[in-house]
């Protein structure tokens, strides 16, 4: 398969470099990143060891692609959908943090867009070299729901690629219970400056967990979450990752600009009474956010 990563920062180098192990993949990133990879290949470490020789570019190259695979912030959905526009792919998955990132491709590319969650744990350490700090999963499926026989084909590839791949047919409900975990760690650990083990039973703990439930109280009646649920994966998750450090407090750690707007800030979006935990969670990262013109 014909793989073109477009984000290739921590996770899309590591699933881009464990794609490259079988089939063609060119990763889509900045420099000095793309660079290094383009001159001496791409290294993965860690929990996985792998030397791969990916094509990589600042640019999309002008041929075609079965599959585009978007690991870019949330912010930069629109710019990314707006650069696939002009390419030639046949089909997109997202594995991005948020709500509303695959309706904002879609909207813009004319292939089918799937929705994905990944699990696996992804540091940059320096160009041409990226860190596996925990093997997940990956689970994608049709956007809206359903079966889908682009999202067989996507994840036969990745699984014949050593990916540990699901084929879902729920992912509205797996991209808002993913929500809802990310709603509980990331903005709690950037703004307190901790791993995500820090929230299995210490002094926020308890503040992650409101936080997951009350994502759980906005998601929309046909989805299958309830509260509890919400908050044990909370637990569950951050004692599983425990030294791993969220994205979010990679961002404010490194002083870039956050996912909050597509997180904390998508639950107060979408709520028709008050879950005043995300709103104090959104205002203050927000207010680091704009203290150092990121907003």
């Amino acid at each position: 398969m014909e793989v073109l990563v477009f984000g290739a920062g921590s996770l899309g180098s590591l699933v881009g470099g464990l794609l490259a192990r079988t089939h063609h993949v060119t990763l889509v990133g900045r420099d000095p990143h793309v660079s290094a990879v383009a001159a001496d290949g791409l290294r993965v470490e860690g929990e996985l060891d792998a030397a791969v020789t990916p094509a990589a570019a600042t640019t999309v190259p002008a041929r075609s692609f079965d599959l585009a695979l978007v690991t870019v912030k949330a912010g930069n959905t629109d710019a990314a959908a707006a650069a696939l526009a002009d390419a030639d792919v046949d089909a997109t998955l997202s594995l991005q943090n948020g709500l509303g990132n695959e309706e904002r491709l879609a909207a813009a590319l004319s292939g089918p867009v799937l929705a994905g969650t990944c699990t696996y744990g992804a540091r940059l350490v320096e160009p041409g070299r990226v860190v596996c700090t925990g093997v997940g999963d990956v689970v994608l499926g049709a956007r809206e729901g359903g079966t889908s026989s682009t999202a067989e084909s996507v994840g036969a590839a990745f699984a014949a690629a050593g990916v540990e791949t699901t084929v879902a047919t729920d992912m509205p409900r797996r991209l808002w219970a993913k929500l809802a975990v990310n709603a509980g760690i990331n903005a709690v650990t950037a703004l307190a400056r901790v791993e995500n083990g820090a929230l299995v039973d210490g002094p926020a703990a308890a503040t992650a967990r409101e936080a997951a439930r009350e994502t759980a109280r906005v998601a929309p009646r046909s989805i299958d979450l309830p509260e509890d649920r919400a908050a044990e994966s909370v637990a569950d998750v951050a004692e599983t990752t425990a030294p791993n450090t969220s994205s979010m407090y990679q961002d404010v750690r490194e002083g870039w600009p956050t996912e909050v707007d597509a997180i904390n800030g998508a639950v107060v979006e979408r709520a028709t009474e008050p879950v005043p935990v995300n709103e104090t969670l959104t205002a203050l990262v927000r207010a680091w956010e704009r203290g150092r013109d990121l907003r």
